[in-house]
C-alpha cells in the first residue's frame, strides 16, 4: 500500500526511493542545513515533502549532475538568490551590417562542404 502524496517519509522509505543508504541521508543532514527532517522519540526521522524535495535535489546534484559536496552546497545556497541580470540579446544580423542574403550564401557553402 502506497502512502498518500505529501505524507511524511521515514528515513528507510526515502533511502529506498533515492537508491542510497540511510547513512548517506544522515551524512547529507550534516552537510546540508536545508535538509532537516523532524526527529521524534528514539531519534526517528520523518521527512516532510519539502525535505524530500531537497533530498531529491541533493541526490540529483551529486549523482546525476556531477557536483561535489561543496559544489552542491553552493548550488543549494544560491538557489534562493535572485537570478543575475539578463544578458541583452545580440542585435539582429541586419543591424550589425550583415545581410540575410550573405548569411544564406554562407549557410549553403557550409552545407555543401559538410555534404562533400
Amino acid at each position: 500500500m502506497a502512502k498518500e502524496p505529501g505524507a511524511f517519509l521515514t528515513i528507510g522509505e526515502l533511502a529506498e526511493e533515492l537508491g542510497v543508504g540511510q547513512h548517506i541521508l544522515r551524512y547529507w543532514e550534516g552537510k546540508f542545513p536545508q535538509l532537516s527532517p523532524l526527529k521524534r522519540a528514539g531519534n526517528r526521522r520523518y521527512y516532510r515533502p519539502a525535505d524530500v524535495a531537497i533530498a531529491r535535489r541533493i541526490h540529483s546534484l551529486l549523482n546525476n549532475e556531477g557536483y561535489t559536496v561543496k559544489g552542491a552546497q553552493k548550488a543549494l545556497r544560491e538557489r534562493g538568490k535572485p537570478d543575475p541580470a539578463p544578458v541583452a540579446a545580440p542585435a539582429p544580423a541586419e543591424q550589425r551590417g550583415v545581410s540575410l542574403d550573405r548569411l544564406r550564401v554562407l549557410r549553403n557553402r557550409l552545407q555543401q562542404a559538410l555534404n562533400a
